[in-house]
Order: C-alpha cells, then sequence, then structure tokens
C-alpha cells in the first residue's frame, strides 16, 4: 500500500497502483502488491505527495500520542516508501517501527529513508500482502496503523478479526477510512461546465463500488467502522477528522500532486466521462493552456481524512 498510504482518496489510491497499497493499488491484498507498476517510477511519486501530506499526518500523530502510551512497537501497514513510517518514529522516539508492504522496491525507499532520517536503528520492513504479512512480525504490536488499506480487502470484517489478533493486550488499532473527497478547484473554474469536481467524485464513488465487488472474496457490509471495530473483538475509543488545506498559490509540490490526480482520473475514468468534461479535463492538464492547473492561480487542496481507533482490552 504506499500510505499515501499516501495521502489520496482511497478510490484514486487504488487507481494509483497501491495495492493498495497504499495498498494504494491495489487490487491485492493491500500491499503494493501489483506486480504491473513500476516502483522506479511510482516511488518517488508516492513519497512526494506522501510528504505533501506530512502536515495532516502529524495531527494524526498528536492526536494518538494522546491515546497510545509509550508504544515499543508501532506497525505501519501499507507503507509505501516509508514516509508515514518514519513520521511515527519521529513522533514516538521510543518505539520501534515495522514498515509492512507488498512491494519490496518500496520498502527500500522506506529503508534508505530511515537511514537519511537517523532512524535505520528504528525501523525495519517486513514484505507481503495484508494480511498475512502480520504473521511475520515478531510479537504483537502496540499500534497498529492501517490507512486506506482495509478497503482493498475482500472481506473486511474477517481483515479486522485479523488485525486484531496482531494487537498487544491494550495494543490500540489506528484505522484511517472515509473523510472528504480532495478538492483542488472552484466550483466554476471559467471553463467547461461549473461543478465538475462534485461530477468527478460521483463517478469514483461508482468505480470504488465496482472495484469493491469485484475484490477476491468481495463481502458488502455497512462501513459503520466503530460497529465493526466492535465485532473484531475490539473497543473503540475515538473518531476523528483531520484537514489538509492547502489555499492558493500551491507551491510547485503541490501542484504537481494536483495535476497528477486529475491525470490519474483522467486515464482511469475517462470513458464514464461526458464529452463536456473529458475536454475540460484536456485542458485543465495541457501544460500550453493558461487555463491549466498547471497555470491557474486559483488551484488549491483542501483534504479530509477519518481516523478511528480502537484497543485491544484482553
Amino acid at each position: 500500500m504506499a500510505q499515501e498510504h499516501q495521502d489520496q482518496d482511497h478510490d484514486q489510491d487504488a487507481r494509483d497502483g497501491h495495492q493498495h497499497h497504499h495498498g494504494h493499488g491495489h487490487g491485492h491484498g493491500h500491499g503494493h502488491g501489483n506486480t504491473d507498476m513500476d516502483w522506479a517510477v511510482m516511488g518517488p511519486l508516492l513519497e512526494s505527495q506522501a510528504e505533501l501530506f506530512a502536515p495532516l499526518y502529524r495531527q494524526v500523530m498528536a492526536w494518538l500520542s494522546e491515546q497510545v502510551s509509550a508504544p515499543g512497537l508501532i506497525v505501519d501497514t501499507g507503507s509505501g516508501p516509508g514516509v508515514v513510517s518514519c513520521l511515527f518514529a519521529e513522533a514516538f522516539p521510543g518505539a520501534r517501527v515495522v514498515a509492512a508492504d507488498g512491494s519490496a522496491p518500496l520498502l527500500e525507499r522506506a529503508r534508505a529513508r530511515a537511514t537519511r532520517l537517523g532512524l535505520a536503528d528504528r525501523l525495519t520492513t517486513i514484505t507481503g500482502e495484508l494480511p498475512d504479512v502480520l504473521g511475520k512480525l515478531e510479537r504483537p504490536a502496540d499500534l497498529l496503523w492501517a490507512s486506506n488499506s482495509l478497503h482493498h480487502l475482500g472481506d473486511q470484517r474477517a481483515a479486522l478479526a485479523e488485525f486484531a489478533t496482531h494487537l498487544a493486550p491494550g495494543g490500540t488499532l489506528a484505522l484511517l477510512e472515509g473523510g472528504l473527497p480532495g478538492r483542488f478547484l472552484p466550483r466554476d473554474i471559467g471553463i467547461g461546465r461549473p461543478g465538475l469536481q462534485a461530477r468527478l467524485d460521483a463517478v469514483e464513488a461508482d468505480w470504488f463500488t465496482r472495484m469493491r465487488e469485484e475484490l477476491p472474496g468481495s463481502v458488502a457490509e455497512t462501513e459503520d467502522w466503530p460497529a465493526l471495530l466492535t465485532a473484531a473483538g475490539l473497543k473503540p475509543t475515538g473518531t476523528r477528522s483531520f484537514l489538509l488545506d492547502l489555499p492558493a498559490p500551491l507551491s510547485a509540490t503541490a501542484r504537481a500532486y494536483v495535476v497528477a490526480s486529475l491525470t490519474r482520473t483522467r486515464e482511469a475514468l475517462a470513458d464514464e466521462l461526458t464529452d463536456t468534461d473529458r475536454a475540460t479535463l484536456d485542458r485543465l492538464l495541457d501544460p500550453d493552456d493558461e487555463a491549466s492547473a498547471h497555470h491557474r492561480p486559483d488551484v488549491f487542496v483542501l483534504k479530509a481524512h477519518t481516523v478511528h481507533t480502537a484497543v485491544r482490552t484482553s
């Protein structure tokens, strides 16, 4: 999974090749198991996008630090290139962090990142698909982080029950699922029909439903995450949403993220868009067009992620 897990909408994550994973490609059981992906190309992109979302993740970790007392072992499932794994190591200096992912090349990037940041002695990696990869842990986790990875597993209820077995007594599962789709553009951008992103959201929601239905062993599930956590034998302890708010004018990195996101949407969902919306996206992605996302001054990033926590009480 590439967290980045890393910071894209769940549907976007899956189209990115995260195996999520982030799973992020998903088609796999999360873990970047998609062998068709060129991780040498995707790795730097996933890393830069996760770095863009670092302020949001730091908010999450500050919240988690209020719930989790001095964790000895933190497991980052679907870690991708390790940006969030390293943020956990920085936020919890007494902890050892395990980055788990299905992509060996991404885990190489995670180890290299940890070395650059002076965290190599506290970060290790394990390779494999969720949830089986958790069987490689030497001991149960005090904090298990699952970011936009669960929805890439066909039977989410069974997967949560498996996650719970890999928590130490008193350990916390932090599940990032849901939130709000990203917004990059005003409702009326002066080209095409107003409300483009709202229509893209609807198309992507349909795509996500089909993706879930086509997963091996797919089981339809009401997305009441606290109830599902309870069914897994855990005690829900909180739900909170976190905002990434990058107003215009954007940095070059943030603008590149917007362009990359719109490009993936255009490539993956073109056949489901109207002629007018396809033409609008083409203009937004044309670097020679002054109305494109490459140049327009009104581009921004606004995205919310929701995290649910639960504790193993026995």
